[in-house]
């Protein structure tokens, strides 16, 4: 049977990851954080499935910022397959806390490379990277290829991260390799992440739970896909016979103005009567335009996203209702 370690299992791919290897038949390791409240929410439901046997799915204390636990974690695991998607992902709260981020991001990417090359195990490790790496894009579509101007602490970081795979993939001849993953959402998206935010909204101001929602630049364009089908991709990225870096994108891009617009008309309502612009959620620097070009994954791992933009909103828009919904029948409105 072979073990996966995931940092970050409590996130949205964390969470969709961990489904999809317990699938096929691993066991896995989380690792989570110390909290005073429980953040395990999207993955509580794995343990309800009786399909599941308990031991196969484990939760270990740890942090990015621990170079000691992260080495006594792999030593203890024995991992055949890391997967570090943990991280400050929000681009907008990099700029608050950018310290912070890169020492999770970029430093907490070095310390699980050193743990894996000090254990001297044949691990094989994905990295997390991000379409934010691009920044100021030096060619649409962007590919494995094209170079890096990231507009942020957080896509700084992250091309710290990927420069840190690549450099111990040639280094010391570990199997590393980069997924990078344009955006990707689901109904397990954080609330405070735009897309989320709007679906969520659609959901309560059609419920009468709500009356506005507050966002930045709705001329952003990006490139959305399905978070779920973006895990098997990196499940292919570590089943290869060689460590390679891989784009995963739909090859589409649209603005956030035309995902609000799809999420309020399919509950029958105008955004523009509810949407009002923050500034506070404006970045320093913006990223006007991402769109990847996926081609290399398809040729190579077989992998391509199937879910289209208005199947991914809707899909989003429906999981809220009934969350709405759920909470107005309680009484107790957020």
């Amino acid at each position: 049977m072979k073990k996966a370690l995931i940092t970050g299992i409590t996130g949205q791919d964390g969470s969709y990851l961990a489904e999809l290897l317990l699938e096929k038949g691993y066991e896995v390791y989380g690792l989570i954080r110390r909290s005073s409240s429980f953040n395990t929410g999207r993955i509580d439901h794995i343990y309800e499935d009786p399909h599941v046997e308990k031991r196969r799915l484990n939760l270990m204390y740890g942090d990015l910022s621990d170079s000691a636990a992260l080495g006594q974690i792999i030593n203890r695991v024995q991992p055949d397959e890391v997967y570090n998607l943990g991280a400050q992902s929000h681009v907008r709260v990099s700029f608050d806390i950018p310290e912070y981020t890169a020492d999770i991001v970029a430093v907490g990417a070095i310390r699980m490379l050193e743990a894996i090359r000090h254990s001297g195990a044949p691990v094989r490790y994905y990295q997390a990277s991000s379409s934010e790496m691009y920044g100021l894009v030096r060619e649409v579509p962007q590919t494995e290829t094209t170079s890096f101007h990231p507009r942020s602490p957080y896509g700084v970081a992250k091309v710290f991260a990927y420069w840190a795979a690549v450099n111990y993939r040639e280094a010391y001849g570990m199997y590393a390799c980069n997924g990078i993953l344009f955006n990707h959402e689901s109904p397990r998206r954080g609330e405070t992440f735009v897309t989320r935010k709007i679906t969520t909204a659609a959901a309560r101001i059609k419920l009468g739970l709500q009356r506005k929602v507050y966002l930045g630049n709705l001329d952003a364009r990006r490139d959305w896909g399905y978070a779920k089908e973006y895990v098997e991709g990196m499940w292919r990225m570590l089943q290869q016979d060689g460590p390679e870096d891989y784009v995963l994108a739909t090859g589409e891009s649209h603005t956030v103005r035309e995902f609000l617009d799809e999420a309020f008309s399919y509950l029958d309502l105008d955004y523009r009567e509810y949407v009002e612009k923050d500034p506070r959620y404006c970045r320093p620097s913006e990223v006007d335009l991402l769109v990847g070009d996926a081609s290399k994954a398809k040729r190579q791992l077989g992998w391509e996203s199937r879910t289209t933009f208005r199947q991914l909103v809707r899909l989003m828009v429906d999981a809220d209702v009934k969350r709405a919904e759920q909470e107005k029948a309680s009484g107790k409105v957020l």
